[in-house]
């Protein structure tokens, strides 16, 4: 087996183990990365829900006090509105979906299902929790979520939610009186809930993973191509022009040029001592061919 082929069997095999293992770690760090900056959306999209509340609640709702005399403007209530602004963003993000969940809402497109109970329950169990991240299967698959607690912490939300008779009687007349009352203030009623399918980060991951390995595969087949040129010039070559000379030289060829070129590497000085060891055995073949 000449050495060029060994050099590259070898270097073969420490390419493909080390990508392999820089492969293991690489794509483990890129998913938790991928699902790190999907998190990040999700709370800014929990950011922005939570700046319409407080807009709707500050400046929408004063200015319809009046019309909610004759009717039930659902504009009006900060959660309605929130929700709606969110709605509309999820068209240019399909993938994020967002909910206020709650355990008893007064509009029922909020009432939180079985899995959202869990969270909000867990919310209740633990009152300094400020967010909960987690996992579920679905029937689309597997998916991420990351989950907020809205509390009641303004006495002005109890207005329309502490009792039917406190209540104005145009939210009764839309919604009935069977839900979304009963709230008392620092209660954990629902929680901000955004998910997105668990393919969406990992898809992320993927496509940046390909593109490491790729450039990564280049780096090895041009470092790889470098060191192959390299032995060959240095090496290869003129060990091989070394070992014609030696050849002719034992086949009597007495007159075979010595060897050239050579530089002061180990190389050369292997150059340098066979050409010693050519010019003493020329000397010493002349010597007996001379002797009587």
């Amino acid at each position: 087996m000449k050495l060029l082929l060994k050099f590259n069997l070898v270097f073969v095999a420490v390419f493909l183990l080390g990508i392999g293992l820089t492969g293991l770690v690489t794509r483990e760090l890129l998913a938790r990365n991928a699902q790190q900056e999907v998190l990040q959306h999700a709370r800014f999209m929990m950011e922005k829900a939570l700046a319409v509340r407080a807009y709707t609640s500050t400046q929408v709702a004063p200015l319809l006090e009046t019309q909610m005399k004759y009717s039930f403007l659902p504009q009006s209530i900060p959660a309605f509105s929130a929700t709606e602004v969110l709605a509309k963003l999820a068209k240019n993000y399909p993938e994020f979906s967002y909910k206020e969940a709650t355990l008893n809402p007064t509009n029922p497109r909020d009432r939180a299902v079985e899995w959202e109970v869990d969270v909000i329950s867990e919310f209740r169990k633990t009152a300094d929790a400020k967010e909960f991240i987690g996992e579920r299967d679905t029937p689309s698959g597997r998916s991420l979520y990351i989950a907020r607690p809205i509390r009641i912490a303004n006495e002005a939300c109890l207005r329309c939610h502490s009792t039917v008779d406190a209540a104005p009687k145009t939210l009764v007349e839309k919604y009935g009186p069977a839900n979304g009352f009963g709230w008392h203030l620092g209660e954990v009623v629902g929680a901000q809930l955004v998910s997105v399918p668990m393919q969406v980060p990992m898809q992320r991951a993927d496509q940046a993973f390909g593109v490491f390995m790729a450039l990564l595969t280049a780096v090895f087949v041009v470092i790889a191509a470098v060191l192959n040129a390299m032995l060959w010039w240095l090496v290869i070559r003129p060990v091989t022009r070394l070992s014609g000379i030696a050849d002719r030289v034992s086949l009597g060829e007495l007159d075979t040029p010595p060897f050239t070129g050579a530089g002061r590497d180990e190389i050369g000085v292997l150059a340098q001592s066979f050409t010693r060891m050519q010019k003493s055995l020329v000397h010493a073949l002349k010597m007996l061919e001379q002797s009587p």
